[in-house]
């Protein structure tokens, strides 16, 4: 009986085992090291590198209240010399959560109450729309004081001088309001300018300034700048475009000291883990406070819906995580994942990712520093996919969801040129000819209303429907877009400033020469008489 007991026993720990490495995970799903997840993370960029042509990018992981990764891949500029982690590049809209904090300062000084209308602090603020004197500084940190991009964009300007912003500011008194304030979001970096106006009026120190020395200072952002001029003495790097969606070359585009607060600061990746640090530890970094806990706190809140289960905090887009979720389970509901705080910023010549998990102590910053205006899903997807190395899930392609005018814009564009100069040729030909021919006079006359309508299409393009669909001003298109506005501008300029000689000059010359035949015809007629 002890026999089989023993067999017995030996057989059940063979079943046993055979069930535990039966029902174990394939190796793909084991749980890998921080080490195997950094060095995944860090081929995925390089990789991107080599096949989007991206001329640079850096990237800053920190968890629980320390950096764990960095990482730096690629060229700053056409020099060759590479990118680093602490290279400053413009942050373009993630900009927007470093003066959110310096806000939440100034109402932690007293100086600055939330629910106040921002006429309390600049009585002289209004917009073209009386419902404006409504608007308060939590309505602009979460992205609803009905203003709208279109009708409030700085974004073409070079100012540089320090009183860009307030000029700026003053300047949307002859802006509209897209909707009620308060009521429902509508981005707008104009939101954020006021902001940092309003920091810079109750510190009573211009707004560059007050950031060196209580924010960038006590988080060690050496490497963080509020001004273009001072980013390119600490060696900044150049923003690169994507031309005809063809080749990056590197391209200057406005950053305007209009736009501080909300997309011209500029700070390296590294940089931008300290404040991320800051935040996920209650505003705390080393031995320095920026924010009292529930400030932070307050900074996470999304108050505002922004579609479904997307809201906008103070500077932060916030959504379920979707990314920790593995594809091939189960589907996670939303509401069991966690809670996700980012925001992108999309420039001319650049882009910067900003993320953090504040369940898991995770923060990422990333910039880049290029753009594909024409189809910025591309960079984009590499942001989400950065989020899916990091659970431990594999990146998925990218998916381009720009609609056809996006993608081709520098077509569309050049196409329209080519018809303006077709146009111009043609109507050239036809009125330095000494005469016509008598009997098509209508030809000359339809080719003029075809291109008066050529014209008109073209304007309506450009000083409509683009500015419509895309949400911001022509000029910004053409400063912003540079393969877009090559073209563009010499098509306005044909557009707007030929059509009505070259038709008073047409009429004319199809005038002058009918008078020789209404003679002859008048002759005859006398004779028969």
């Amino acid at each position: 009986m002890r026999a089989i007991s023993w067999s017995v026993r030996c057989l059940l720990l063979c079943f046993l085992a055979a069930g535990i490495l039966g029902g174990a995970n394939p190796p793909a799903t084991v749980q890998a090291s921080p080490e195997q997840t950094y060095a995944t993370l860090d081929s995925f960029l390089q990789q991107q590198i080599d096949t989007l042509g991206i001329p640079g990018t850096a990237i800053a992981v920190v968890r629980d209240g320390v950096q764990v990764h960095s990482a730096a891949f690629g060229r700053a500029d056409d020099s060759g010399r590479p990118m680093t982690a602490q290279t400053p590049v413009l942050l373009a809209s993630t900009s927007k959560s470093l003066t959110a904090i310096a806000v939440m300062q100034q109402v932690e000084a007293g100086r600055l109450l939330l629910d106040e209308p921002v006429q309390t602090y600049l009585p002289w603020f209004t917009l073209d729309d009386s419902r404006s004197q409504a608007i308060t500084v939590r309505h602009l940190l979460h992205q609803a004081s009905g203003m709208s991009s279109k009708d409030t964009a700085f974004e073409a300007s070079d100012a540089q001088g320090p009183e860009a912003l307030e000029e700026g500011v003053r300047a949307l008194s002859g802006s509209a309001l897209a909707g009620e304030p308060g009521e429902a979001f509508h981005y707008a970096s104009a939101n954020f300018n006021i902001l940092g106006l309003l920091v810079q009026t109750v510190s009573g120190q211009p707004f560059g300034e007050y950031l060196e020395q209580h924010v960038f200072g006590p988080l060690q952002m050496a490497h963080s700048h509020p001004t273009q001029a001072a980013a390119r003495a600490d060696n900044a790097a150049a923003g690169y475009s994507l031309w005809f969606g063809s080749f990056w070359r590197q391209t200057d585009v406005p950053a305007p000291t209009t736009g501080m607060p909300s997309s011209t600061l500029y700070a390296s990746a590294e940089d931008l883990g300290h404040q991320l640090i800051a935040l996920l530890d209650g505003g705390r970094y080393g031995d320095a406070r920026i924010l009292r806990p529930e400030s932070a706190a307050a900074m996470f809140e999304p108050l505002v819906q922004v579609d479904g289960s997307k809201g906008y905090a103070m500077g932060w887009f916030t959504r379920p995580l979707a990314e920790s979720a593995d594809p091939a389970a189960q589907p996670v509901p939303e509401q069991d994942l966690p809670l996700l705080l980012e925001h992108q910023g999309e420039w001319g010549n650049s882009h910067t990712y900003l993320a953090m998990v504040p369940e898991s102590g995770l923060g990422v910053a990333l910039v880049i520093n290029g753009n594909d205006t024409a189809a910025p899903s591309r960079l984009k997807a590499i942001d989400t996919n950065v989020l899916r190395i990091l659970h431990g899930q594999s990146p998925v392609p990218a998916v381009v969801f720009e609609d056809w005018l996006q993608r081709y814009s520098w077509a569309v564009s050049f196409a329209l040129l080519l018809a303006e100069l077709v146009s111009l040729w043609l109507a050239l030909r036809f009125l330095l000819r000494r005469r016509a021919a008598s009997q098509k006079r209508w030809v000359p006359l339809a080719w003029g209303v075809a291109a008066l309508a050529l014209d008109g299409f073209a304007l309506w393009l450009c000083l409509s429907y683009a500015p419509a669909r895309f949400d911001t001003h022509l000029f910004v298109i053409i400063r912003q877009f540079p393969d877009v506005g090559i073209s563009l501008m010499p098509v306005l300029v044909l557009a707007i400033a030929w059509p009505i000689p070259r038709t008073v000059w047409l009429l004319a010359t199809l005038w002058v020469g009918s008078r020789p035949q209404l003679a002859r015809s008048g002759s005859g007629w006398r004779g028969v008489a």
